[in-house]
């Protein structure tokens, strides 16, 4: 499986280049087509009030992002920058879920609190429900040289969970190991699964251990970062809202946990 069209999302914010840049190595990688789609709302004060739309300030925004985007993928044969020329939150959102239906990969950002100027909070959430398509996140803090070749993969049986994991073989291709985690809950039910799961990936060519965890007071979700720090990890997998075996979380809350608190990329699934 290999990744053909990537799509990438662009601001204004302090952690567009690193995306920017990921894109570009994943794309040249795979030999793939990269999209670079300029999406972010209009400041506060002019939305809904503005004579002629996009405003000036829009207008320059956007004339940088092409020019750093442009610059940045002169190496790749097939590279296009778009401009989503939304200004509500609604819209903005809407327009980049647009975009994402016709490609293989969405690269995001983590929200970093819905500064004027950049995008809405919580849009990375709500193009993962509504996209179709996987969405790898980057934190909004950290510089990342390698994503993929040490991923720890979140496990639950789930609907979520399983296209996750196959959603990621293009990324983990060339992984030194993966480790699923899988939590208990019925053990002998849980490790017969995870054992398909590595027979599946085996599959691909992807060497692959499992371990179980047991929730012992701590959040699941706090379990799975830790565990990612101590591995190393440099790539979590999970499928976005599925919450089977996943005890004592209402549906979505892991996956809001992990948007708000990751520390690694993170690759969701819905």
């Amino acid at each position: 499986m290999t990744l053909k069209n990537i799509l990438v999302h662009l601001d204004q914010s302090d952690r567009c280049w690193e995306r920017l840049r990921l894109a570009i190595d994943l794309a040249q990688k795979h030999g793939a087509r990269l999209v670079g789609l300029f999406a972010q709302t209009s400041r506060a004060e002019t939305v809904g009030v503005v004579a002629v739309w996009p405003p000036e300030s829009y207008r320059e925004a956007a004339a940088a992002s092409k020019a750093v985007f442009e610059k940045a993928a002169a190496d790749i044969a097939d590279a296009e920058w778009r401009d989503a020329n939304r200004g509500s939150a609604q819209e903005v959102i809407h327009a980049v879920i647009e975009a994402a239906h016709h490609v293989d990969l969405v690269v995001m950002g983590q929200d970093a609190g819905g500064e004027h100027g950049v995008a809405p909070t919580g849009m990375a959430e709500q193009v993962i429900l509504n996209a179709g398509r996987p969405v790898l996140v980057l934190p909004y803090v950290g510089k990342f040289e390698t994503v993929g070749a040490r991923p720890l993969i979140a496990w639950n049986h789930s609907r979520e969970a399983a296209r996750a994991l196959n959603d990621a073989l293009p990324l983990i291709a060339n992984t030194e190991h993966a480790v699923i985690a899988s939590f208990v809950r019925h053990p002998d039910v849980e490790r017969a699964a995870a054992r398909d799961c590595v027979a599946h990936l085996a599959c691909h060519g992807v060497e692959a251990s499992v371990e179980t965890m047991t929730p012992d007071g701590v959040g699941v979700m706090d379990m799975l970062l830790n565990r990612a720090a101590d591995l190393g990890a440099d790539l979590l997998v999970m499928g976005a809202h599925g919450q089977i075996g996943f005890p004592y979380l209402h549906r979505g809350a892991g996956s809001r946990h992990i948007l708000a608190h990751m520390t690694l990329p993170v690759l969701m699934s819905h």
